[in-house]
C-alpha cells in the first residue's frame, strides 16, 4: 500500500504516513499496549523509506500516542481523539539537512574572514567540546558556541542570525528536541577530530577546505541521528549503560 503524497500541499511524506498511522490507531486495528509493526515492515508495507518511518513514529511520540522503548519498538500509550490532530514541526533530519547546506557555506566565507583572534575562540572551543564529552551529564553548549563563532566569523549579521534560529530549532521543535535527546541516550557526541578538521581549514584561511570539512561533519551528525532511531542501536547503548554500571559498581564495593 504506497502513500500517495499530497500534491497540493507542503507536506512531507512522513507526515502523510503519521496520519494513515493515526487513522489505523483511531480504527482500533492497534489497541492500547500493543507494539506497532517493525520499522521494516511499515517501510515495506507503506513503500516508503524506514528514516520516514522513524520520522512518523517520532511525530506520533510527541503526540503521546506511542512510546519508543528502547530495543523493543513503538508501543502504543493512548489512541486519538476526535480533538487529535496531527501537529508536525520540523524534524531533527530537516532541520540537519538545513544545518548542512547553511553552515557549510558559513564555513567557506567564515575562512576568508576570520582573524586570529577567532582562530583562538574556535580553538578553546574544541577543547571544551572534548571535555563536555567526559561529562556523564554534559551538554552540548560548547558545540552550539563553537557552530555560532564560526557564523560570527563570518561578519555576517544576517548569516549568523540564519544560523543561530537553526540552533534555537534543535530546543524548540519537538520533533528535533525529542530525536536529538534519542542520540544523546544513545551515547552520540559531538567528534572532536571533525571539529578540528574545520578549525584546520579555518586556520589554514582555505574556504573550500572549510566547506568541505563542515559539510563532512554534518552529515556524520546526520548518520548519527539515523544511528540513534535504529532499535539495535538503542539495546546496544542500553547494553553500554549497564556494563558501565557494573564496572563502576565493582569499582566501589
Amino acid at each position: 500500500m504506497a502513500l500517495v503524497p499530497n500534491v497540493k500541499s507542503n507536506d512531507r511524506l512522513y507526515q502523510d504516513l503519521a496520519r494513515s498511522l493515526m487513522e489505523e490507531l483511531a480504527q482500533g486495528h492497534y489497541p492500547v499496549g500493543t507494539r506497532l509493526p517493525a520499522e521494516r515492515d511499515l517501510a515495506s508495507r507503506y513503500d516508503v523509506s524506514r528514516p520516514t518511518v522513524r520520522e512518523a513514529v517520532i511525530a506520533l511520540e510527541v503526540q503521546g500516542l506511542v512510546e519508543v522503548r528502547l530495543g523493543s519498538g513503538a508501543y502504543v500509550m493512548r489512541l486519538p481523539g476526535d480533538e487529535d490532530r496531527p501537529g508536525f514541526d520540523v524534524t531533527a533530519f530537516e532541520l540537519t539537512e538545513a544545518r548542512l547546506l547553511f553552515e557549510g557555506e558559513a564555513a567557506a566565507l567564515a575562512a576568508t574572514q576570520v582573524n586570529d583572534a577567532d582562530i583562538a575562540e574556535i580553538e578553546v572551543l574544541v577543547q571544551r567540546i572534548a571535555e563536555e564529552n567526559q561529562e556523564p551529564n554534559g551538554t552540548e553548549s560548547a558545540d552550539r558556541e563553537f557552530h555560532l563563532a564560526i557564523a560570527r566569523a563570518t561578519r555576517n549579521v544576517a548569516v549568523y542570525n540564519a544560523i543561530a534560529h537553526l540552533w534555537d530549532l534543535r530546543s524548540t521543535s519537538p520533533e528535533a528536541a525529542l530525536l536529538h535527546e534519542k542520540a544523546r541516550h544513545a551515547q552520540i557526541k559531538p567528534v572532536v577530530e571533525e571539529h578540528t578538521a574545520v578549525l584546520d581549514a579555518l586556520r589554514a584561511r582555505d574556504p573550500n577546505a572549510a566547506r568541505a570539512a563542515m559539510r563532512a561533519h554534518l552529515s556524520a551528525v546526520l548518520e548519527g541521528l539515523l544511528f540513534a532511531t535504529e532499535e539495535r542501536a538503542l539495546a546496544e547503548a542500553r547494553k553500554a549503560t549497564q556494563v558501565k554500571r557494573d564496572r563502576y559498581a565493582r569499582a566501589t564495593a
